[in-house]
């Protein structure tokens, strides 16, 4: 059984505005804490410039770490959980001005330029000047839909049980149990939970699995965890086999995926 982590309400404050289209409303949250599941009537870029959060909207979760931000479109809901401390520092878009076409949900990575411009945006500009704060707000938007998608997403399931295992791998990436094993912990056969996972997932629990273990080392990669801590965190044999699961999912080494990142070590 996992822990129950506290869940706290979405930030107030106002929104954008048709004169301000982005606005920021930024707070500081610990470790193992959740939003609760909340929408809104703006699209928001959802980004920490510091620590990882799990981000959930459309029966899907994204992991994701300071190079990193997740676009979730108007009315769409979604829960955010700190997987370690950090400032939150969601940018609010005005509905009229999506960047990315009606797109629901959209990783993005974020450039040293986009990363300076929230933070101008964070420091206090909006109320003491908002001339500035609008100029601010139109070099975000001009970025924003020049950023690279980076589409590193796990699918959730709705059933029960399956959501008791999904989540239980989601919080231990590196667990070994097998699909025999979790279903003697969720009271299911082994046969259900296999056709569950094609039904309702579209992939087997191995393929489902490591789309799990990517996403974490992906995000472990990004903050400069050498590879091979990454992949015994991930419960891989060696650095070779994490190497080449990364290659098969991406087409590429992890070095190359994340060439642009800073800290990356190898």
């Amino acid at each position: 059984m996992q822990p129950v982590r506290p869940t706290l309400p979405p930030t107030q404050g106002p929104g954008p505005t048709d004169a301000r289209p982005v606005s920021l409303w930024a707070r500081d949250l610990p470790a193992d804490v959740s939003v609760g599941a909340h929408s809104h009537a703006w699209g928001q870029l959802t980004y920490a410039h510091n620590g990882m959060m799990r981000v959930s909207a459309q029966d899907s979760s994204w992991i994701v770490p300071p190079q990193r931000a997740l676009w979730i479109a108007p009315h769409v809901v979604h829960e955010v959980t700190m997987l370690e401390a950090a400032c939150l520092s969601p940018l609010r878009i005005h509905a009229s001005r999506d960047p990315f076409g009606g797109e629901r949900c959209r990783v993005v990575e974020v450039s040293s330029l986009l990363r300076e411009l929230i933070a101008a945006l964070e420091t206090g500009e909006q109320p003491r000047d908002p001339g500035r704060a609008f100029l601010l707000g139109e070099l975000i938007l001009d970025e924003l839909a020049r950023a690279p998608s980076r589409p590193i997403r796990v699918p959730l399931p709705r059933d029960k049980r399956l959501k008791g295992l999904c989540e239980g791998l989601i919080a231990a990436p590196g667990d070994t149990q097998t699909l025999a094993d979790w279903a003697r912990a969720v009271g299911a056969s082994e046969r259900t939970l296999a056709r569950l996972f094609d039904r309702e997932l579209g992939m087997s629990f191995g393929q489902w699995r490591q789309q799990v273990r990517l996403a974490h080392g992906a995000c472990l990669i990004a903050r400069g965890l050498p590879l091979w801590q990454v992949a015994q965190q991930l419960g891989y044999a060696s650095q070779s086999a994490f190497t080449a699961m990364f290659r098969k999912t991406f087409g590429t080494t992890p070095s190359a995926f994340f060439a642009g990142d800073r800290g990356l070590k190898n």
